[in-house]
């Protein structure tokens, strides 16, 4: 940063500490991308993407910095929202089309009812059935709690570790190194785990309540 840099790549929260630190400087931005607008937009990070466009935008001026937008899930809220960051004559493209309500035709889909109490032993069975000896499963809990919990539980007869938001980051990138590798077969996580993770050995996805 101190030596200048082309491209910047962040979280809301850090560019914001890095501004109110005075070691970053955005006039002279030219082009600003919001990866996952629908998540950046929403209720927890509008207001610090608000506040860090501030700083690059001017209202009502030309030479304002070029706005793209990325999101896999546009509902109708965010372009509504991203008018406030987009010329009058912004261009709308998509490449997902009428694909946006289907499901990929070669997953089965299976509703599974059980007491709680009994769910990890349920679990072990399942994945032992549907992801064999070698195949990963990721299993996706609502609370951080419930997901340590579960990942103890001597219950569940795999190996198992948790990732969820209280976990420090570089802890998180050694747990997905080794269920990558294989060290371990079943990564129990939060929401945490829902986006931007590509691992293509996932045999198996378990929700342990309705995804809200």
């Amino acid at each position: 940063l101190k030596s200048g840099i082309d491209i910047l790549v962040g979280t809301p929260g850090r560019i914001k500490d890095h501004i109110q630190n005075s070691k970053l400087e955005l006039a002279s931005v030219k082009h600003v991308v919001l990866d996952e607008v629908d998540h950046m937009l929403d209720m927890g990070f509008a207001e610090q993407v608000e506040e860090i466009l501030g700083f690059a935008y001017k209202k009502g001026s030309e030479n304002n910095p070029q706005t793209l937008l990325f999101s896999a899930t546009c509902p109708r809220w965010v372009y509504d929202v991203a008018k406030k960051y987009m010329k009058d004559e912004y261009e709308q493209i998509d490449l997902i089309g009428k694909k946006t309500q289907r499901t990929a035709m070669t997953v089965e889909h299976l509703a599974i009812q059980c007491r709680s109490s009994q769910r990890a032993g349920v679990l072990g069975d399942i994945i032992q059935v549907y992801s064999g000896s070698h195949g990963r499963t990721i299993v996706f809990c609502e609370t951080k709690k419930e997901a340590n919990e579960l990942a103890m539980n001597a219950s569940l007869k795999q190996d198992a570790q948790s990732l969820h938001g209280d976990i420090p980051q570089k802890q998180r990138e050694i747990t997905l190194k080794g269920f990558r590798s294989g060290v371990f077969e079943v990564l129990i996580a939060t929401n945490v785990a829902a986006r931007g993770l590509d691992n293509p050995e996932v045999d198996l996805v378990i929700q342990c309540s309705p995804p809200k």
